[in-house]
């Protein structure tokens, strides 16, 4: 069943890393690392995979970034993320939708 278990999380991330960032300005490593302590590793997000999830949520008007200059200038700048108003609207609807397929889908798999 590993194929369903993909499907089924590729389907979800994006509500999970818009929740994320709603919960506080992150950068991308600091967002992997979150969600795979949060999901005891069953969330393991490569970089491949997070950057496209956040480029569409970027695209859509629901984060936006900016960058933070390190005072230890040895450090690289890193780039955070940090939700819009649209995006926290976006979240409530994304989330009311999961909620009512989620019910929807364990109603019918309950029979």
């Amino acid at each position: 069943m590993p194929e369903l278990d993909n499907q089924l999380k590729k389907g979800i991330l994006s509500i999970i890393v818009l929740k994320l960032i709603a919960e506080r300005d992150m950068y991308g490593y600091e967002i992997i690392q979150l969600l795979d302590e949060i999901s005891e590793g069953y969330y393991k997000l490569k970089e491949g995979t997070l950057y496209p999830i956040l480029y569409r949520l970027e695209d859509n008007g629901w984060i936006e970034n900016y960058r933070v200059i390190p005072e230890d200038e040895k450090k690289l700048p890193r780039k955070y993320y940090k939700i819009t108003h649209s995006g926290i609207t976006a979240l409530k609807d994304q989330i009311d939708i999961w909620k009512h397929f989620n019910g929807i889908t364990n109603k019918v798999l309950d029979i």
